[in-house]
This record gives C-alpha cells, structure tokens and sequence, in this order.
C-alpha cells in the first residue's frame, strides 16, 4: 500500500506467492510498448491527507464536461504556440474617441461601452477572412473550410466556463459585437444560454488581461483549430527610430492545432491579427 512493503509481502515470497519474473523474450518478437502510467485513484490520492484537513465538493455535470474535453484535446490534438507583441496605444485611442462618440439615453448611460476584447474578437475574424485556410475544422476524412468568421469567446461562469460564439463577427460593427457579448456574459452566468449559442465555430478568445496576466496559452477547445489568448496590456520602454520611448504593449498567443494548420500558415494568420490589433482602422474600412 502507498509504495510499502508489508509482511504479508514477505510471507507471499516466501511460500512462492509472489511476484514472478517475467518471461524472457522470444528472439525476434516485438517488445511489447510500455504501459501508460495509470492516475491515482480517488482513494490513493486521499490517503495523502489527514482525514478532516478538507472538504470535498464533489464535480457537478458542467466541471465534468470541461474536465473531459480539456483533456481529449491535450491527449488528441498536437498542439503548437506562436506568440507576438502588439502595441496597443492606437487601439486605446480609437476605443477611447469611440466610447466618447456614444449617444446617451435621458438616465445618461452610453448606448456603447467598448472593450479592448471587442477589439480582439473583430481583429480574430477579419483575420480569418484575411488568411481563410486557418478558418477550418479537422476531421479524419477531411478540412471543413468555413465560410463565415465565426469566433468564440470564453466566458468564465461559476464552476467553470462556456464559449458563446459570435457569428459572422468580420461583418458586425464593434458596438454591435460589444452588445452581444454583453447579453452572451448576462446570459451566460445565469445560464442560459441556448445551445446554438456555445456551439461551433473555428477558433477562440481567452483573455486573461484583466487579471493582470501577461502572457499564457490557452487549450484549445475542441472542434476549433485555433484559439488566441489575449495578455494584458502594459507600458513599457521601446526603441522606435533609434530612440527610447513608451508604448503600451500587449502579447497574444495562437494555439493551433498542427493537423490543420501549419506553422508558416498559423504564422500568417497570427501576424493578420496583430495587423487589425495595431491599426483598428483597417476592422472599419
């Protein structure tokens, strides 16, 4: 038990019970592949604790369901990282004239309030659009190519968390994209959301910047090929003509899946969405 040996192992070997050494090879045979390491079970795993100094929550359906996709797409899709820099200054000045630009109600409130993530989600479709061959799907007897830059978004929820996809995002304005995902996050924590809603889709957008994370890579969410994690932003110093000066900077992050797309195309693609991310007036042209 635990990895020691008790007496009655000893008593076993002793009268010939025990473990028998493993039968030679035969010349010419293939070695057998070695066996995966099993997890531990439930019982093993609490032994290592002093009953008492926890308190087990057992995993309802939805933490379940995100267990066992998380892990077939670790276990079955090849994944590759790509990661580039983006400044963001001139996307936080067009945000910044946009929400300025918003008509207000009697009560004051803005009709729009952007995010840096609506930003994200138009610059992740108009980048499917840019290079199509990454807007696809694997399957085992061939590429879905989409038609439409469909993008999920990954909505944290308690007890995990869900993707809501918005549709044809390279055709939607940023208000219209910022009020979805507004009504998809309202929605989505009280659960309920349709299931057409959280279905499909080519790729993703997890973003951790407002936790203050600097940089991640985030798995990808089966059936899509791609998912981008979005950083948070930060001044730093920067050499731009040979001088020192400020910038705000932002990192993203592309999981792709190798089956479907390749390095030098997932490369493509990332560097489109660093183009839109970099000059936002290009989404509205």
């Amino acid at each position: 038990p635990h990895g020691r040996v008790v007496a009655r192992d000893i008593e076993a070997a002793r009268g010939g019970k025990g473990l028998k050494p493993a039968a030679a090879a035969t010349p010419g045979a293939p070695a057998a592949a070695p066996m995966p390491a099993l997890a531990p079970s439930d019982e093993a795993i609490k032994a290592l604790y002093p009953e008492g100094s926890y308190d087990f929550v057992p995993h309802d359906q939805m933490r379940r369901i995100i267990a066992q996709r998380l892990q077939v797409a670790k276990q079955t899709i090849p994944h590759f990282y790509l990661t580039v820099t983006c400044t963001i200054d001139g996307l936080l000045a067009a945000r910044e004239a946009v929400n300025a630009s918003a008509p207000k109600d009697k009560d004051g409130k803005p009709a729009w309030k952007l995010s840096v993530n609506d930003f994200v989600i138009k610059a992740l479709a108009m980048g499917l659009k840019t290079v199509p061959d990454a807007n696809v799907t694997w399957t085992e007897a061939g590429l879905l190519k989409h038609k439409s830059a469909n993008v999920a978004v990954a909505v944290a929820i308690p007890g995990g968390l869900i993707t809501p996809v918005i549709r044809s995002a390279d055709t939607k304005s940023l208000s219209v994209i910022s009020a979805e995902m507004k009504d998809f996050a309202t929605r989505a924590r009280s659960r309920r959301l349709k299931p057409e809603e959280y279905q499909g889709g080519a790729t993703a957008v997890s973003n951790l910047g407002m936790y203050g994370i600097e940089e991640f890579a985030a798995v990808i969410n089966p059936p899509h090929a791609t998912i981008l994690a979005v950083g948070a932003g930060a001044q730093v110093p920067v050499v731009k003509d040979g001088a020192i000066t400020v910038a705000t900077q932002m990192k993203i992050t592309l999981s792709t899946d190798h089956r479907a797309v390749d390095g030098a195309l997932g490369a493509e693609f990332l560097g489109a969405i660093k183009r839109f991310i970099e000059n936002p007036v290009m989404m509205v042209v």
